[in-house]
């Protein structure tokens, strides 16, 4: 466990990053859930305390144990799965801001569920998504979270605890006097670098690495986004790309935990915009079912890179908020199985239709999974006027 003087710095930061997820404080009167696992209760009631002490109104809800978790999703029929409690469409149509306080007590508890009944629920529940996905766009609701080491998390990522919540605390800056100062800085010198990626015309990315031989294609009227506040901690810059022009090649050489399930090895080709699956060292029957969960889940909604002068995490963490955004000899890239960012939109989320978003490409689906390589790559620029611009090379955006 954090000490408590860390406990206060990772609230701090928190209510920082939901601020700036909506570029503006949460007002006095606003509701903000604050959604915990049992392990991150402690932080709970400290987002509780300091929400009240600004005058406004938490909302907190605990996640389901390991156990409970299993029993949804092995013993319940269709409708059970499908089932939304009586009030969840009037909380999200209502909530000014959301806090997820992710710390999971197992990793693997859901392997021999069948992943057919994960994808029903994670549909059934889409309809909450795309309420909150409004909202956010229209500026009217804003979101973080974060993780709180665990015993799990440790042995999985075969760290010791005391090296896991050491990866945390530096990830998070939480070591310093400051660190909300120490994010204000990232986020102002990041911006620096999304503004130079915007001010180009490209036609599409090329990402070459050892695994790697992959086209991107940015689509009209796209921007590089990040560091936000959405994710603490974060150091990725991203898009939403027009799915119908990804080609080529990519391996996740980064393990994946996703859904009570571990993927290791996975190698996808991609044609005409639809993914499949190459092979995978394991979980590959696992992997090929979750994208083909709706008819989007196969193609991506989300390219990202990280730069390594930035984020301090070098070790796997088991965690996908820590593994897309891992620092290491070269950084990182993966790409998003599934949903689309709105906000990457140039135009403003608002002002993104379901037949817009069709249209120019952004992809619709109830899965967003995140797939890393932390190898050596290069991305080049292709630009709409057939010019060829080196814009990451080796962990790092280039000037």
């Amino acid at each position: 466990m954090l000490s408590e003087n860390m406990l206060e710095r990772y609230a701090e930061v928190l209510i920082w990053g939901l601020n700036k997820a909506r570029n503006r404080a949460c007002r006095k009167g606003e509701i903000v859930r604050v959604l915990f696992d049992f392990p991150a209760v402690r932080l709970a009631e400290v987002v509780q305390r300091k929400l009240i002490e600004r005058g406004i109104c938490p909302v907190l809800r605990s996640g389901l144990t390991p156990a409970m978790e299993k029993n949804f999703y092995s013993l319940s029929d269709g409708k059970q799965l499908a089932f939304l409690a009586p009030g969840d469409r009037e909380l999200c149509e209502r909530l000014n801001g959301s806090i997820y306080l992710y710390a999971p007590a197992s990793l693997t508890h859901l392997r021999d569920v069948d992943p057919r009944n994960i994808a029903a629920a994670t549909v059934a529940r889409k309809v909450l998504k795309d309420i909150l996905d409004r909202r956010d766009g229209e500026g009217s609701f804003g979101w973080t979270l974060c993780m709180m080491p665990t015993a799990e998390l440790a042995r999985q990522a075969k760290l010791t605890e005391a090296q896991y919540e050491k990866q945390v605390i530096r990830a998070c800056y939480l070591d310093s006097e400051d660190p909300v100062g120490q994010w204000e800085t990232i986020y102002r010198e990041m911006g620096e670098i999304k503004k130079r990626l915007n001010a180009m015309k490209v036609a599409f990315y090329h990402v070459e690495g050892k695994g790697v031989d992959l086209k991107i294609t940015p689509g009209l009227d796209r921007k590089w986004v990040g560091i936000s506040g959405h994710n603490v901690p974060s150091f990725e810059i991203f898009l939403s790309p027009d799915w119908r022009g990804t080609e080529g090649r990519y391996v996740a050489n980064m393990p994946s935990f996703r859904s009570g399930n571990y993927v290791a090895g996975v190698v996808l080709e991609f044609r005409k915009g639809i993914g499949s699956v190459v092979r995978a060292d394991e979980g590959e029957e696992f992997t090929r079912k979750q994208i083909a969960m709706d008819a989007g889940a196969s193609r991506i909604g989300e390219f990202s890179l990280t730069d390594r002068r930035f984020s301090r995490i070098d070790r796997f963490m088991a965690n996908t908020l820590y593994d897309e955004n891992f620092g290491g000899k070269y950084g990182n890239c993966h790409i998003a199985f599934g949903s689309s960012y709105a906000d990457t939109y140039r135009k403003g989320a608002a002002a993104l239709t379901p037949a817009m978003k069709k249209k120019l490409g952004f992809n619709d689906s109830a899965l967003h999974w995140d797939l890393v390589n932390t190898e050596a790559k290069t991305v080049t620029a292709q630009l709409v006027t057939g010019k060829r611009v080196v814009v990451y090379d080796n962990g790092v955006f280039t000037n």
